[in-house]
């Protein structure tokens, strides 16, 4: 089990990265990557477009699941998720 200090959020150059253990690995917020490393200014937007683009319309395999995280608002909410291997094809 994991422990619950591990649990939640990390910290990235300032930012933070919802994550959730889910299947034996951990699995990290496909926004909030996209946040930290794009600087968007709306980065649901830029995810949006960039799934549609690369995996939708070349009809690729998606290399993301749906977990549900909490948002903002502290409800939980399906978001684009992935694992380590997958964040670093981003």
């Amino acid at each position: 089990m994991v422990e619950e200090a591990q649990k939640g959020l990390i910290v990235f150059q300032d930012r933070k990265i919802r994550r959730l253990w889910y299947n034996n690995g951990w699995f990290y917020s496909v926004v909030d990557i996209v946040e930290v490393l794009t600087d968007s200014p709306t980065p649901r937007q830029y995810w949006g477009k960039v799934k549609d683009r690369e995996f939708i319309q070349l009809e690729l395999s998606p290399i993301w699941v749906q977990l549900k995280l909490p948002a903002e608002d502290g409800k939980l909410r399906y978001t684009d998720c992935v694992n380590l291997k997958n964040a670093f094809r981003l």
